[in-house]
């Protein structure tokens, strides 16, 4: 009997010394042969790709599963963690830019009013010229990134991959949030500007509100809670009486904060009657309007929020607190890394600002306070370095963050300078001092310099 395998060699070999027409169809029928005998098809189809079941699900997406490439897959899962974890992006004015490095938001100027225009009198129409407020991008995009030796284990195993994913978008979504929360403590100590077009009264732009001298917000009690509400109502009063919007606001205040305002009118002392017991005014009950939630709800997540008086109260833990002009602490560039830490000193001085004991207990602000830029949303590459025999991911975001009506804003603060006071430049200054009393050591400087003189307060001016 005739061994085909021989017979085919034998053409090969032929083929190779006369490299006939013929002879090539006489291989082409032998791979035939060889991908029958093993089972194979004679066309590769993607099913026969590694890792994937269809080859236009790799770069477009499809569903779920091994059919997917590293960087579709992973970067969709971070931009989804980002979104899920953001909290202020969506409460400020927020613009995508496509290109170029700067967005302006238009100013409109005032009307002129004669109450009694006389004969002869000539108007001159007011001001009403149109001007801008310029918002930049940031010089420097921020980035999260790591590397791994197996990327495909992560592209099949959706454990590993996964928490990659969460930590990527959890620590980009933490830092814009704290650089968002930076320019509202700024917009919150800007002054007011000299020429400002709007015609605004300076009695519109709030001092900040001082709810404590002796209590930092980290040790809330009823009281301060109570003072937090308060000067809500006061904030909503101010803006009434100075012609302000009055929409959308929101009032961020810490996780301690929001828990003891959350557990007002729960028993927590008693007096000579015995318990001094209201019901909780945050308990979905009939007496306080269904505000809030039954008190055996917890409320607990970041993303819990109450109601009062129709000002939204929201949860962070992104309120500043430390001095973040150290380099370990910086959140960006020079304008972000204010000194919000407990004390403020003048360099080799004395205390300044509002001295000690200073914490935030929240910020009162409206969507229109803040803007923010974004250059083309997020970007995610990758590499394969040979060298190291790893996959290097890389996650960046193009953010610029500016003030335009600190007119909105308002921040409540504790801080051993008397309420009376606390005023804006004296945020700012503390905002601008160093953190401890000690010389300024070159490279871990304590030190804010001027950075909200000229970061967001130089910023802050018509164009």
């Amino acid at each position: 009997m005739d061994d085909p395998w021989l017979d085919s060699l034998k053409q090969v070999d032929s083929f190779r010394n006369n490299r006939t027409i013929e002879h090539a169809l006489i291989v082409s029928k032998f791979l035939v042969y060889l991908n029958k005998e093993n089972n194979m098809p004679d066309n590769l189809t993607a099913a026969n790709l590694v890792m994937r079941t269809a080859t236009a699900d790799g770069p477009s997406g499809g569903a779920a599963g091994a059919n997917k490439l590293w960087l579709p897959l992973w970067s969709g899962e971070v931009i989804n963690s980002y979104d899920q974890y953001n909290v202020f992006e969506n409460m400020i004015n927020h613009k995508t830019i496509s290109g170029g490095f700067s967005y302006e938001f238009p100013i409109t100027g005032t009307i002129a009013l004669n109450p009694a225009w006389e004969a002869g009198e000539e108007l001159v129409g007011g001001d009403s010229s149109s001007t801008t407020f310029k918002v930049n991008l940031d010089k420097r995009p921020m980035a999260a990134h790591f590397e791994t030796d197996n990327v495909d284990l992560l592209v099949t195993q959706w454990d590993y991959r996964s928490e990659l994913a969460r930590q990527a978008g959890l620590t980009l979504a933490n830092t814009r949030d704290r650089q968002i929360a930076i320019a509202l403590a700024a917009a919150c100590a800007v002054p007011q500007i000299a020429t400002d077009p709007r015609g605004l009264a300076a009695a519109a732009f709030q001092a900040p509100a001082s709810i404590s001298t002796s209590v930092v917000a980290s040790a809330c009690t009823e009281a301060e809670a109570l003072k937090v509400l308060q000067e809500i109502e006061n904030y909503l009063v101010t803006c009434q009486e100075n012609d302000l919007p009055v929409e959308n606001v929101y009032c961020a205040v810490r996780p301690k904060v929001f828990q003891v305002i959350r557990a007002l009118g729960i028993p927590r002392t008693t007096n000579a009657n015995g318990l001094s017991y209201t019901g909780p005014v945050f308990g979905a009950s009939d007496s306080y309007g269904g505000a809030g939630a039954p008190i055996g709800v917890g409320m607990n997540m970041l993303s819990d929020t109450l109601d009062y008086m129709g000002v939204k109260i929201i949860k962070t833990n992104h309120l500043g607190s430390a001095n973040y002009n150290v380099t370990a602490d910086n959140l960006g560039g020079a304008k972000y890394n204010l000194n919000c830490a407990a004390n403020s000193f003048v360099a080799n001085g004395g205390a300044n600002g509002l001295e000690t004991l200073f914490s935030f207990y929240g910020i009162i602000f409206q969507p229109e306070a803040i803007a923010g830029l974004s250059l083309m949303g997020m970007k995610v590459d990758t590499v394969q370095d040979v060298r190291r025999n790893t996959q290097f991911t890389v996650a960046s975001m193009m953010k610029g963050t500016g003030v335009i009506r600190p007119e909105l804003c308002r921040a409540l603060v504790s801080g051993s300078l008397t309420a009376a006071s606390v005023t804006r430049a004296k945020l700012a200054e503390h905002f601008n001092s160093a953190s401890t009393s000690g010389p300024v050591v070159a490279g871990t400087s304590t030190e804010a310099a001027a950075n909200l003189t000229n970061g967001f307060a130089a910023e802050y001016a018509v164009t």
